[in-house]
């Protein structure tokens, strides 16, 4: 009967982890001596820590901000500080010479452009386009509506989440012209 016991104790042992270090010859290979648990004291006594002196922090660490009122001129720097030179605008750039020159084209001009097709930095779904946020995207929708869904996924996603919001807003929350002292 005991070296029953015995036989069904020994697998157990080796499962168990011993306390402290203490182990037997039966769960693990060590030595039968017991070990003590070791813990470290950083400062034994307090008279100690304070002969040392206070605590060094950020000890050669430079702070390279300053943000204790204006700007000083630092001794420590040679340099002056960086005012960029005057350079002055070439008003003749293609640009700056010809803005605006298609202003007044439906007038000046033979009638046959509108100011809307020569508005070459404007995006096509805008030129030309006279409405409010709801109609605005919804005309980009359809303009853009298949690229943005392949190059631009989640702007197509955040672009038709808004035309919902706008729709339920407009429908439900203001009043169109048929309202008579509601």
């Amino acid at each position: 009967m005991a070296s029953v016991v015995k036989n069904l104790l020994v697998p157990l042992g080796r499962l168990a982890t011993p306390l402290y270090g203490a182990a037997t010859a039966a769960t693990t290979r060590t030595s039968l001596a017991w070990t003590p648990l070791v813990t470290s004291i950083r400062h034994r006594y307090h008279a100690e820590k304070v002969a040392k002196g206070p605590l060094l922090r950020n000890y050669g660490y430079k702070d390279q901000l300053h943000n204790k009122g204006l700007l000083p001129r630092v001794a420590e720097e040679k340099r002056r500080l960086p005012i960029p030179l005057f350079r002055p605008k070439n008003n003749w750039a293609e640009r700056r010479a010809l803005f605006g020159q298609n202003d007044y084209i439906d007038i000046l001009g033979s009638g046959n452009l509108h100011p809307t097709s020569v508005s070459y930095n404007v995006p096509l779904w805008l030129r030309g386009f006279k409405g409010n946020e709801y109609q605005m995207l919804l005309r980009k929708r359809k303009v853009l509506g298949r690229n943005m869904a392949i190059t631009r996924p989640s702007k197509l996603k955040e672009a038709n989440k808004r035309i919902k919001w706008l729709y339920r807003y407009l429908n439900q929350k203001t009043k169109d012209y048929w309202w008579k002292d509601a």
